[in-house]
């Protein structure tokens, strides 16, 4: 679909062309609507084309060792994605999807010539998008290194979630125990000081009953509680993994640099010998 001329000047990457170089550059990108849940690109697809965001909501992402999603952005209004892949013709290395109906102008690496060679100032401008992207993938690796596994499950938790645990935290703690077993004390006394005028004499059909029905609620409360202990541990391992490795990599950086200091070291002994040599066969 062709760009109207009056759209590209909301867009702030292109606010600094004129007249003639916007009706220039509308003739060249094209105006993409997508519907919801539609993919605009997806990991490994050549990244021939970059995407502007004109309207709706768009989420970036990529796939972590895990094969866990992992947001890297969802560009607002007249901000660029793709762009690194565009310019690198790069296949692309984040997912792109729609969340909502969206559009977007779509452009290549020949428009991003023809504008700037036509408004060279507009490059600072793709400058500093790019490095918003970069320092946003930056915060993105700290975080991930970063988290702490119980305020994320907190956080992520539903109510239910966490009304399983505190069932799960009670059902397994002795004052649960010590106080079911007053309880069932004291009902099996009532019952049988009371004889036949008892409400639920010897074997107890009706306690039966509540037990079983108690066994059965609690039970698959409890294991909704261990499948989120085995999410927080995994987890937990998770970043165990990514403090390891990034330990790893601070540690054989800092080896690269004793090694290159201690080959200075060698440079510097072996030129002070042949200094003292040469010294030493001066005549006089």
């Amino acid at each position: 679909m062709p760009c109207n001329p009056e759209l590209l000047k909301s867009v702030p990457l292109f606010a600094l062309l004129d007249d003639d170089e916007t009706a220039v550059l509308a003739s060249q990108v094209e105006l993409k609507k997508f519907a919801s849940r539609e993919r605009i690109y997806k990991l490994g697809e050549p990244g021939g084309r970059a995407y502007v965001m004109v309207s709706g909501k768009v989420r970036v992402s990529t796939v972590d060792e895990d094969g866990q999603e992992v947001i890297v952005d969802e560009p607002s209004e007249g901000e660029i994605f793709g762009f690194a892949s565009m310019v690198e013709q790069t296949p692309h290395h984040t997912n792109a999807v729609a969340l909502e109906e969206s559009t977007c102008l779509e452009i290549d690496r020949h428009d991003i010539t023809v504008l700037l060679e036509r408004k060279p100032h507009a490059g600072i401008d793709l400058l500093t998008v790019l490095g918003r992207q970069i320092h946003a993938a930056q915060e993105l690796a700290r975080g991930r290194a970063g988290r702490n596994p119980n305020e994320i499950i907190e956080k992520e938790a539903t109510f239910g979630e966490r009304i399983a645990d505190s069932v799960a935290g009670f059902g397994g703690s002795w004052t649960f125990i010590l106080l079911f077993a007053l309880v069932l004390v004291v009902y099996s006394c009532i019952n049988v000081v009371l004889g036949k005028n008892a409400w639920d004499p010897y074997p107890f059909i009706l306690l039966n009953l509540f037990l079983s029905m108690l066994a059965a609620i609690q039970a698959p409360v409890i294991m909704m509680s261990q499948n989120r202990q085995n999410t927080r541990d995994r987890l937990r391992s998770e970043l165990d993994f990514d403090v390891n490795r990034r330990a790893e990599t601070e540690i054989k950086g800092l080896a690269r640099k004793l090694n290159l200091l201690d080959d200075k070291m060698h440079d510097l002994d072996s030129m002070l010998r042949r200094a003292v040599n040469d010294k030493s066969v001066l005549p006089g």
